[in-house]
């Protein structure tokens, strides 16, 4: 593979969820030279080396638009990606991407900090990405993080789209039946399908005429039903405002921040989307329990944090962080 070759770019960037990959190679100066896309990354479902010939397909086109014929591509592999919740997990999938010989070094987080560190000038703060599932981590400049372990309700999670779903399908189903109280959620969510009502939405899911990957569909829906003042609605958005909070709390006891002023950076899916009832509800939930937190939504793309954070990593000179963001505008 030419190991021995010196290596042209400062930095291979890697951001890798559950449904698409993204590369960037970054010169010293913080300038793309090139970038690429791939499918899903799940090591989970496929196993780690399938799952990172997925990056490397997005290697490659990024290569190719760089106009480099073979690796090694660059002098670090700075990758952050999904189902990297554990450190072993991290240290696994480093083994097998430093294997492939794209860079003289690689180092792998989970792809929460990508969130963190592109939404931040320096690698300082606190990041929450509701998308799928949800996670939080914090980080601080002289390398102390703190994170959980985000692996559903084994390790203590609820939310993002899968459990604001599912939530909103149980309270429905009650609403139908007689064993829980009135929600408009019983009509609106089978009215997406094109259902008349929840028994054929659940007999449809169950059979599989609905698709379970489509559940995240009902998420716009629940949040229109708490717009429209429904009891049962809001209080699924409360509690998820709820664990957005005390996510953000916890980490920030950890690294001994709650009585300092620190960006708070809000990512995924669901929190992107800035549903006013949700956003709203975090911002007075921080304010009384995290006065000095700065809560922000991060629109940036992931990939951009995982670029910052090799630029990091190999001391890139002034000017090169704030080329490559404006680069990702």
């Amino acid at each position: 593979m030419g190991v021995s070759r010196p290596s042209p770019v400062a930095v291979l960037a890697l951001d890798a969820g559950n449904s698409k990959t993204d590369a960037a190679l970054v010169g010293a100066d913080g300038t793309v030279l090139g970038t690429g896309r791939a499918g899903g990354f799940q090591p989970p479902r496929t196993g780690v080396e399938a799952a990172v010939d997925v990056l490397g397909e997005a290697v490659s086109e990024a290569a190719a638009a760089a106009g480099l014929a073979g690796p090694p591509y660059a002098a670090r592999v700075s990758a952050c990606l999904a189902n990297a919740d554990l450190p072993v997990e991290e240290r696994r999938l480093a083994d097998a991407i430093a294997a492939r010989g794209w860079g003289a070094a690689t180092e792998v987080r989970n792809d929460t900090f990508a969130v963190l560190r592109a939404g931040v000038d320096r690698p300082r703060g606190i990041a929450v990405v509701c998308g799928a599932g949800i996670n939080c981590v914090g980080m601080l400049p002289d390398g102390r993080t703190a994170r959980f372990p985000a692996l559903g309700r084994i390790s203590g999670d609820w939310g993002g789209g899968g459990g604001l779903a599912e939530e909103a399908v149980w309270w429905a189903a009650r609403a139908e039946d007689g064993r829980g109280g009135p929600t408009g959620l019983a009509r609106a969510l089978p009215a997406h399908f094109g259902l008349a009502s929840m028994a054929a939405l659940i007999e449809a899911l169950h059979l599989g005429g609905i698709p379970p990957g489509r559940l995240h569909e009902l998420v716009p829906v629940l949040f229109a039903v708490a717009a429209g003042g429904d009891p049962v609605a809001s209080a699924i958005v409360e509690r998820q405002a709820e664990e957005v909070v005390a996510l953000v709390t916890v980490v920030l006891e950890r690294l001994g921040l709650l009585e300092e002023e620190v960006p708070v950076l809000l990512g995924g899916g669901v929190l992107a989307a800035r549903h006013a009832q949700l956003e709203g509800r975090i911002g007075e939930l921080l304010s009384s329990r995290a006065p000095h937190a700065r809560p922000t939504v991060v629109t940036a793309p992931p990939v951009l944090g995982a670029a910052l954070l090799g630029l990091d990593a190999v001391g890139a000179p002034a000017g090169a962080h704030a080329r490559l963001r404006a680069q990702f505008g």
